[in-house]
């Protein structure tokens, strides 16, 4: 089972290292990663396996989202099947 993370905000020291520290924590193996900042604005995109994830689904996409309002970023989790169906044509 995978899912995809998602982080856009203002960018800053640290973000991915957060981020995949809590994926660390939680057993949440990062299996593909992009980033890019353009001027001062951070995006990136994660491919997670989360088949090993030692919480629930949700407490971890919440426990992100919550990280992302803290740093004044958008931390968005999404499983794979929904993120698939909801971008088929």
């Amino acid at each position: 089972m995978r899912a995809v993370l998602t982080v856009i905000g203002k960018d800053t020291v640290g973000i991915l290292a957060k981020v995949s520290a809590v994926c660390a924590q939680h057993k949440a193996n990062i299996i593909e990663v992009t980033q890019s900042v353009l001027q001062d604005m951070f995006a990136m995109i994660m491919m997670i396996d989360i088949q090993n994830l030692n919480v629930p689904f949700a407490d971890f996409s919440d426990e992100m989202s919550e990280m992302g309002k803290n740093m004044n970023l958008s931390i968005h989790v999404m499983h794979e099947d929904i993120f698939n169906s909801m971008h088929r044509i």
